[in-house]
């Protein structure tokens, strides 16, 4: 306990509360408050904010201004009160006797286990003239604030962080210049007050500390103390590394990354952080709490934070597949935030947190104002194929809405295309030119279908929002059996260079549609899958790093399929041959680190499979004889098996045709045993 009242001799005191003051800034909203509760008395405040955000001081702030309204103050601190009735109230007690008593409360949230006594015993036999202001990083009990006895007593302040401009204000007063530190401070700390103090007080003993400041380990173990705290357990040490680097964290991530079972019970633990937010989809911690959690893993187990990526990626892909339309955005939202934070792609930052547009579905009714955005935006001739197509397909659009004014502000269309249409290419000449060329480099197989994709918007100079961007990527990832995709851009748009960047392929002839020329950008899925092209998207973090090309895999149509089945069945056992292969270059081994054992091994698998239904066992004996038990040809083969040579050619033919048909299946869908 502390009474303030008793500074006056306190000259080391005094000059410790003048020199806070004298760093204090911005919380006009809660001195107001509290300046009118002092006027009125018999009030409670209870302020409520996550470790660091100036709970502290704002108390420290609010006893020199009770003291200038010669109010009577006494400061208590919860880490050095037992949970004790008694001793609380023996703390307290001067507040009994004083009717202008000003009772101030930091660190609640180590006695909260007395709220109740205190909105029960306590406070209620306090004088009306007093005021109680209690300070914690845990809000009330909602019981409290909705019992209507307390309605005019009761006032809740929660506190947050501070605003930019008293954030640079609070940076001017720890003696940061106006420059690239302060700038980097700011894009660290953000509004956070302890964060920002401490920056700056490592910072400006740095000589070298410029723009590219960052915060050393000793300033991230100290905030991680003073924010985080202990933590009960690895498993909950785990948990909050998930929350920092997912951007929400539902309980359905923590079941899905982390080893554990009891994945309910870490998520209502994280729930009740003070510095964890809830959101619609799940929660997210402060920003500077992400920040050092996430600087600390990185630093303290590189490998455990790279894998950690990988679980949660690996999740957010599966889920972009799965989900409903309208939970696209936000899933591949999610995915280009886990990896934001390290990269810098030249021109184009592919994570928005906010974003100045919406996206809706394409409603009939709207064809009317889609057609005429695109006319005002390229040509007629664009406008009329939108109209075409619009009638087709309109599950192919997304329009794109200003969120201040509601207004159409762009519209984006992915056509899906099974087969060539005459009357499709005459109305449409991207469309023809993306048939022209799928035919002409690798057609597509039965099942397969190719996407083509154009975004318009009303106001070029704005560029795209993120929520276009996404869209695309989403259609990319979602598309089963997708062989082409086509993005068509004019030619004189900045998108340009960024498509070059990180599309595989530019067709060498421009498209036209009336006086509007159009680049397309081709991507084969079958040659470079979306896992290895995403990675690249989103690990890129220098032109040489985005021009490392991983090798494209091979497409071949059925005949050329079933042709290399058949070579490679009969060289099973020879490496060299199998090197050569165009199976080591295909989907079925795609992304292992030997491609021409992983190549044996599926034909392998793929014998004892058929050997797995009873109906082919003739066509297993047949098979594994001549490809796995060493014979040196057909003949000695049937001489083994004991079977007439014709009776042996049937069954090894017939059980051949059934190994490239399982093949040829998991090449197309990627099917992998359960």
């Amino acid at each position: 306990m502390r009474s303030v009242n008793d500074q006056g001799s306190d000259l080391l005191g005094q000059r410790l509360l003048a020199a806070g003051n004298g760093t204090f800034v911005g919380r006009q909203e809660e001195l107001a408050a509290f300046g009118a509760a002092l006027r009125s008395g018999g009030r409670v405040l209870f302020v409520h904010g996550p470790g660091g955000v100036g709970k502290s001081a704002l108390l420290r702030r609010l006893a020199q201004e009770a003291l200038a309204a010669e109010r009577s103050v006494t400061l208590l601190d919860g880490r050095t009160l037992g949970p004790s009735p008694a001793a609380f109230e023996s703390a307290a007690e001067t507040v009994f006797a004083d009717e202008r008593a000003v009772l101030l409360v930091d660190s609640f949230e180590d006695i909260q286990s007395l709220e109740g006594w205190l909105r029960e015993r306590f406070l209620p036999r306090i004088p009306v003239g007093a005021l109680v202001v209690l300070a914690g990083r845990v809000p009330p009990d909602l019981t409290w604030q909705a019992d209507p006895t307390w309605a005019g007593t009761l006032m809740v302040l929660p506190l947050r962080d501070l605003s930019p401009t008293d954030a640079a204000a609070l940076l001017e007063a720890r003696g940061v210049a106006v420059g690239g530190l302060r700038e980097s401070l700011l894009a660290f700390a953000g509004g956070h007050p302890l964060a920002l103090s401490l920056g700056a007080a490592v910072a400006i003993k740095d000589e070298r500390a410029s723009s590219r400041w960052k915060p050393t380990q000793n300033v991230v173990a100290t905030l991680l103390d003073q924010l985080v705290g202990e933590v009960p357990s690895p498993a909950h040490r785990h948990a909050l590394e998930v929350c920092a680097q997912a951007y929400v964290t539902t309980e359905d991530l923590l079941r899905a990354v982390l080893p554990y079972d009891d994945a309910a019970t870490l998520f209502s633990w994280l729930r009740r952080l003070p510095f964890m937010e809830p959101g619609t989809p799940g929660l997210h911690p402060h920003d500077v709490v992400r920040e050092i959690l996430r600087a600390d893993l990185s630093w303290r187990d590189p490998q455990r934070y790279a894998e950690l990526q990988q679980r949660i990626g690996g999740h957010l892909m599966a889920q972009v597949r799965t989900v409903a339309d309208t939970d696209v955005l936000r899933v591949v939202g999610s995915l280009f935030y886990l990896r934001h934070h390290r990269r810098s792609l030249p021109g184009r930052d592919f994570w928005h947190q906010e974003d100045d547009v919406y996206e809706e579905a394409f409603r009939p009714g709207e064809t009317g104002n889609t057609v005429a955005l695109v006319a005002e935006a390229d040509s007629e001739e664009s406008a009329a194929a939108v109209a075409f197509w619009a009638t087709r397909q309109p599950e192919a659009f997304h329009l794109y809405r200003h969120t201040a004014t509601g207004e159409l502000a762009g519209v984006c269309v992915w056509l899906r295309l099974d087969r060539p249409s005459d009357e499709e290419a005459k109305a449409d000449p991207v469309v023809a030119a993306a048939w022209t060329h799928a035919r002409a480099v690798a057609p597509l197989r039965p099942g397969e279908h190719l996407g083509v994709g154009r975004i318009w918007v009303r106001d070029a100079s704005r560029g795209l929002s993120s929520a276009m961007e996404w869209r695309g990527v989403g259609h990319s990832l979602r598309s089963e059996r997708m062989a082409w995709s086509f993005m068509a851009v004019p030619a004189d748009d900045p998108r340009v260079g960024y498509y070059r960047r990180y599309s595989p392929y530019e067709l060498d002839e421009h498209t036209w549609l009336g006086d509007s020329e159009y680049t397309l950008f081709a991507h084969d899925w079958r040659a470079l899958p979306a896992q290895v092209w995403l990675e690249r998207l989103m690990s890129a973090d220098t032109p040489t790093a985005a021009s490392v090309r991983e090798p494209e895999l091979a497409v071949l149509s059925r005949a050329e399929f079933t042709d290399a089945v058949r070579k490679a069945l009969r060289h099973l056992s020879r490496t060299s041959e199998l090197a050569a292969n165009p199976l080591v270059r295909g989907r079925l081994v795609a992304g292992h680190p030997d491609p021409v054992q992983a190549l044996r091994e599926r034909l392998e698998e793929a014998i004892h499979r058929l050997g797995r239904d009873p109906r082919a066992s003739k066509l297993h004996r047949a098979l594994d004889t001549t490809y796995l038990r060493g014979v040196p040809n057909q003949e000695a083969a049937a001489e083994r098996l004991g079977l007439p040579f014709t009776t042996y050619r049937r069954h090894l033919t017939t059980g051949v045709e059934r190994i490239c048909e399982d093949l040829w299946q998991r090449e197309l869908y990627g099917t992998s045993d359960s």
